[in-house]
């Protein structure tokens, strides 16, 4: 519902697009070198998730992000709180993440990786944490998350990143 009401927004090229499909590996084969930035799996029975996590990693040319906790949101539905639970990862084309986009512009303006501060919060984020000169964690961030980090700020709500830049990044 969130990707329905943001895409009224957006023009048809900046889109997210949402596909249900029941057999994830068959349509992930068939992509046949599509152009995408990741494509999320999602499923609320641990056994199923990891049966189909255990699958992907036997395909070429992708890469999968490991995260077996549970994400939990809360959906608001008029004036009801909907609960909503699920494990989730993240399948990108092999070596596409946020660490090798924050490289390419490096090698583009010169900057050493000691040079560069990286600010995340989520497994997504972990490789950009670890190689970055400074790698920060956000307060709000899952607790496994936490250890790759070397310095842990505020979450969002609490202007996480104005401090991590004041402190880090304006000296």
């Amino acid at each position: 519902m969130y990707y329905q009401k943001e895409n009224l927004k957006k023009p048809e090229s900046k889109r997210t697009y949402i596909n249900i499909v029941s057999n994830i590996i068959e349509y992930i084969q068939n992509l046949d070198n599509a152009n995408f930035l990741k494509i999320t799996i999602c499923d609320e029975d641990l056994k199923i998730f990891n049966s189909i996590i255990k699958k992907i990693k036997l395909l070429d040319k992708f890469d999968i992000l490991d995260v077996e906790y549970m994400s939990r949101k809360k959906i608001k539905y008029g004036t009801e709180e909907i609960a909503v639970e699920y494990y989730y990862t993240e399948v990108t084309n092999e070596n596409v993440n946020k660490w090798t986009a924050i490289q390419f512009l490096m090698d583009k303006l010169n900057i050493k990786p000691e040079e560069v501060i990286a600010i995340g919060d989520n497994f997504n984020d972990k490789e950009m944490i670890e190689n970055a000169g400074l790698g920060i964690i956000m307060g709000n961030s899952n607790p496994v998350m936490k250890k790759y980090g070397k310095v842990i700020v505020p979450d969002n709500d609490s202007e996480g990143v104005r401090q991590a830049i004041e402190q880090y990044a304006l000296k």
